[in-house]
């Protein structure tokens, strides 16, 4: 009986090894994305700040719930941390604009697109956050509510760069 369920196991384990080592080759090591407003944006224009990217949706309640905290952190300049919000599963354009305005969003939305989402990183579930540090590496990535005192909290355990 042991035996045959280290074989079931195997092959899932694998599997899922495959996975993240292919998951890990597919992101490219920058990005380029246009923002609703028509600005550019490419991970090593952010070289020297963190980069949290957050895909969300404006029907999904923890996106919503954490939009202020993503508000907050793009505010907060002591952090050196840019936000860019990629939007997924919408119907068009003016929907996610209007609704960006509403909550008072001041950080750079994307409409998301498979390309984009190649760019930078699988969405496993919405929301999907994954975070940069100053030398544009990702270094962290969260599935599900992310909050403004987890990041700062994260970005704070890491060592200081030293200045050039």
């Amino acid at each position: 009986m042991q035996t045959l369920q280290r074989r079931q196991f195997y092959p899932m384990w694998l599997a899922g090894l495959l996975l993240a080592l292919t998951a890990s080759w597919v992101q490219a090591a920058d990005f380029r994305v246009t923002d609703t407003n028509g600005k550019t944006h490419t991970l090593s224009g952010y070289k020297g700040k963190w980069v949290l990217v957050n895909y969300w949706a404006t029907w999904c309640p923890p996106c919503l719930e954490e939009i202020p905290d993503l508000i907050a952190l793009n505010e907060n300049k002591k952090n050196n941390l840019v936000v860019i919000g990629v939007a997924m599963d919408y119907r068009n354009a003016k929907q996610v604009t209007d609704f960006a305005e509403s909550m008072f969003v001041d950080y750079p939305i994307v409409l998301g697109t498979p390309e984009i989402v190649r760019q930078i990183g699988p969405v496993q579930g919405l929301p999907t956050t994954y975070l940069y540090n100053p030398d544009g590496k990702m270094v962290a990535q969260q599935v599900g509510l992310i909050t403004r005192a987890v990041v700062e909290s994260y970005i704070a355990s890491k060592p200081a760069r030293p200045k050039k």
